[in-house]
């Protein structure tokens, strides 16, 4: 009940943000889509994830499979992203709902892997990645959701790392990655996507990008901070922000700190911060306290997505990290994304309720 309370906290919160950001129509849906949330938390907090990580493979194909259907059927935003299935008002972002399935397949194989002690063989991290590469590729192609595509490169990586991969191979890794990122950065990712990667890092390159184009990507960013700048310690009142009431994009999703900011000053801002570390920090604890290596990996990746996105959003809405598109857990608008989180923290209160499975009774 305590991770439910926090997490139910943490979406009023963001609904009373999103109202003040963009009005009652927006609410609407974001207090439906919560209340499918919760449906879903006490739903999948009876599921038995060692029953369903049995299930991998088809979890798997069904993850590529539902990603798939956007390319006859995805409906585009406002940047050209190709990620969401519309079904009149309603939006379903797979790669958001992916996620979950994405995890549980990650932790049945590392466990799997653990088991036989091959974790840290060529040919087991080879076929780890090899898995985790396919699911990047379809986010990030597919739909064009970097963002998205990045946090399932955190989950991954932290859960490999408390899954007791050496970290040699974390160091290898880092360096193909750092030597790989010009290719990636020149023929990969789209332009709009090189552009934000590269805007952060204007300040002490100045000539990264063109001037026109500089002033084009870092316009949100600068205006974030320039709200939260603005609120001071206490805030301008909501609706009263003078900088987020002109309705600069991306209020309600991306730079929903921002509005905190500006009209709750760093009173609110501390408020969203504590909410999320407590729901992480209660994950952290039903993991090293499952004593069943699936159920602690499960948390762990779970934990590391609300980690991930929290500093990816927050280093958006400071400015020192690029727009990505990556939304603030339980606080931004999206009705999958909300419903995601639920579901996921259900997942960890039905690990802690669970008894000890009986092929790990004997460890």
């Amino acid at each position: 009940m305590f991770l439910f309370g926090m997490c139910l906290l943490g979406a009023v919160y963001g609904i009373i943000l999103i109202s003040s950001a963009v009005g009652r129509s927006s609410v609407y849906v974001q207090i439906g889509a919560v209340v499918v949330g919760v449906v879903f938390f006490v739903l999948f907090s009876y599921i038995d994830i060692d029953v369903i990580s049995a299930q991998s493979k088809l979890l798997f194909v069904f993850s590529a499979l539902f990603i798939l259907t956007l390319i006859p059927w995805g409906a585009g935003d406002e940047i050209g992203r190709r990620a969401w299935l519309r079904f009149g008002q309603i939006g379903v972002q797979p790669a958001e709902i992916v996620k979950i399935p994405f995890t549980i397949i990650m932790a049945q194989m590392i466990v799997s892997y653990r088991e036989r002690k091959t974790l840290n063989s060529v040919v087991s991290l080879l076929q780890i990645l090899f898995v985790f590469g396919m699911m990047f590729a379809l986010v990030l192609v597919v739909s064009e959701d970097l963002g998205t595509a990045l946090v399932y490169l955190g989950i991954l990586v932290v859960m490999l790392y408390i899954g007791g991969v050496k970290l040699r191979w974390f160091i290898l890794g880092g360096a193909v990655t750092a030597a790989a990122f010009p290719f990636l950065l020149n023929y990969v990712f789209l332009t709009h996507q090189r552009e934000r990667i590269l805007a952060p890092f204007a300040r002490f390159f100045p000539d990264i990008l063109p001037p026109d184009r500089l002033a084009d990507v870092t316009w949100q960013p600068n205006m974030s901070v320039s709200a939260i700048a603005g609120g001071g310690f206490t805030g301008q009142g909501l609706g009263n922000g003078a900088i987020t009431q002109r309705g600069f994009f991306a209020l309600e999703t991306d730079f929903i700190f921002a509005v905190a900011g500006e009209e709750l000053g760093f009173v609110g801002l501390m408020a969203i911060v504590l909410l999320l570390v407590l729901i992480i920090a209660r994950c952290i604890y039903v993991g090293t306290k499952s004593n069943n290596p699936l159920g602690m990996l499960v948390c762990t990746g779970i934990s590391a997505m609300f980690i991930v996105q929290a500093i990816m959003n927050i280093g958006m809405a400071l400015g020192l990290l690029p727009v990505v598109g990556v939304p603030l857990p339980f606080f931004s608008y999206g009705g999958s994304s909300v419903v995601t989180y639920f579901a996921a923290a259900g997942i960890v209160s039905g690990i802690k309720m669970r008894p000890k499975p009986v092929r790990f009774r004997s460890l």
